[in-house]
């Protein structure tokens, strides 16, 4: 598995991204399971949509799974 850092707000730590990720524990990062990983975007701009784990957007929202930022 790949780590995608939460920081980049890339689709992998978005709330609507809907493709297969992993929260680390300390919620820094998202592990997806490679380069090509992609999942359905669901609510965003891109909704109904197919999008890669590593495509940015400017709506993006922190995925639930992941803890708060201090």
């Amino acid at each position: 598995m790949i780590l995608q850092p939460v920081a980049l707000r890339r689709c992998a730590s978005c709330e609507r991204w809907q493709g297969p990720r992993q929260a680390t524990d300390d919620g820094q990062a998202v592990r997806i399971p490679g380069e090509d990983s992609s999942g359905l975007c669901a609510g965003g701009p891109w909704d109904g949509s197919e999008r890669r784990a590593r495509a940015a957007c400017g709506r993006w929202l922190r995925w639930h799974a992941l803890p708060p930022t201090a």
